[in-house]
């Protein structure tokens, strides 16, 4: 149990992102709707938060989302359809994202086809949407996506243009499956509450600070809070933290166990060899030499590890089943891991029987004989 979870926890932490996650902070910002309302004033905080953190030395990029950042949650869900097909009145319900032309590039996300937004992209413009592969597969499968038509699920729809197909970004947690996403350019929807992005070449956490200041530089009620590094997010995400903790408390008790196991293997093997030392010394005396003595017990020892593995496979093989939603990536009949548990068991047992194994190649004929 403790191997699969173990195994289970580098997987998750391993996950394909979408992303590169080094030198990446990020930052909510909240903005009271009294001031920023209104959709110019908010677009005007955002352009000149962003002018300003740009020239932050280190900085390479910086953008937005007004959903929270990547590896937090998968957002708000919008109901749409595709314009041109036919309808009945169905919609798809897919998370929708809104995000500043930079984000994919900050984020390091790879365009697959078409383009980013821009800042031409804005309420005075044609709307404009982005989607990601899983996207693209479920609704658009076998055909090109860009410059398809989407909309609300509604009988007279705004049109959405399709610009741009993303690569799959992890948006929810680490365990979710990636669904189809819907982005949307920031300043055609833009919100008083949003995650300022920096992708920087310096050390992040000396960039968190600067951020909360140029923020209460451009106006002091605007609050900042929730500022970590990507990497820190993904270490201290709650489905990292749930596996993290199975992990360490199941490998406590396993070695625990295994320490057990061993201290009782030992004291087995040493009781056989004290009661075994007439028969040892005769062997000896016959011509045995110690090294056929030492395999001799040695053998044993592997013969009862052996018998007790095989039992612990069958117990192991039950007791993960229980754990089956608490692993990531592995199957609780994993058999590369339980093959590797296994061998560690034969290691560890043959090192606790190698000293009893030394003790009754070392015995003296003579000794042992009188002793009887």
């Amino acid at each position: 149990g403790a191997g699969l979870l173990s195994k289970s926890l580098y997987n998750l932490l391993h996950v394909r992102l979408g992303l590169q996650p080094d030198h990446v902070v990020t930052i909510d910002v909240a903005a009271p709707k009294a001031s920023y309302a209104k959709q110019v004033q908010s677009v005007a905080l955002t352009r000149k938060l962003l002018e300003r953190v740009a020239h932050l030395p280190g900085v390479r990029s910086a953008g937005l989302e007004a959903d929270g950042a990547p590896l937090s949650q998968n957002g708000n869900t919008n109901w749409i359809r595709v314009l041109g097909r036919p309808w009945n009145g169905t919609h798809i319900e897919v998370p929708q994202r809104e995000v500043s032309p930079a984000y994919f590039s900050t984020l390091g996300a790879k365009l697959a086809r078409g383009r980013y937004f821009d800042d031409r992209d804005d309420s005075s413009k044609p709307q404009v949407a982005i989607i990601n592969q899983a996207f693209a597969r479920k609704y658009f499968p076998n055909e090109n996506p860009i410059g398809k038509q989407i909309g609300q699920a509604s009988a007279a729809p705004t049109p959405v243009e399709i610009v741009g197909v993303v690569e799959d970004v992890r948006e929810g947690p680490l365990s979710d499956k990636i669904p189809p996403v819907l982005y949307r350019p920031y300043k055609q929807s833009p919100d008083t509450y949003f995650t300022l992005i920096v992708r920087t070449s310096q050390d992040e956490d000396s960039l968190l600070p600067e951020l909360s200041k140029i923020v209460r530089q451009i106006d002091p009620e605007i609050v900042t809070l929730h500022g970590t590094t990507m990497v820190e997010r993904i270490e201290l995400s709650p489905a990292a933290y749930i596996h993290r903790a199975a992990a360490w408390l199941t490998a406590g008790f396993a070695g625990l166990a295994l320490l057990l196991a061993l201290v009782g293997l030992y004291g087995v093997i040493a009781y056989s060899v004290s009661r075994r030392t007439r028969e040892i010394g005769i062997r000896i005396a016959l011509g045995a030499e110690p090294r056929m003595v030492c395999r001799m017990i040695l053998r044993e020892a592997a013969w009862l590890s052996g018998i007790g593995i095989a039992a612990g496979l069958l117990c192991a093989a039950l007791a993960a089943s229980f754990l089956r939603k608490l692993l990531f990536g592995v199957s609780p009949w994993d058999p590369l891991t339980m093959a590797e548990i296994a061998a560690l068991l034969i290691v560890a047992s043959l090192i606790a029987s190698f000293v009893p194994a030394r003790r009754a190649a070392s015995v003296d004929p003579v000794e042992a004989l009188r002793a009887e």
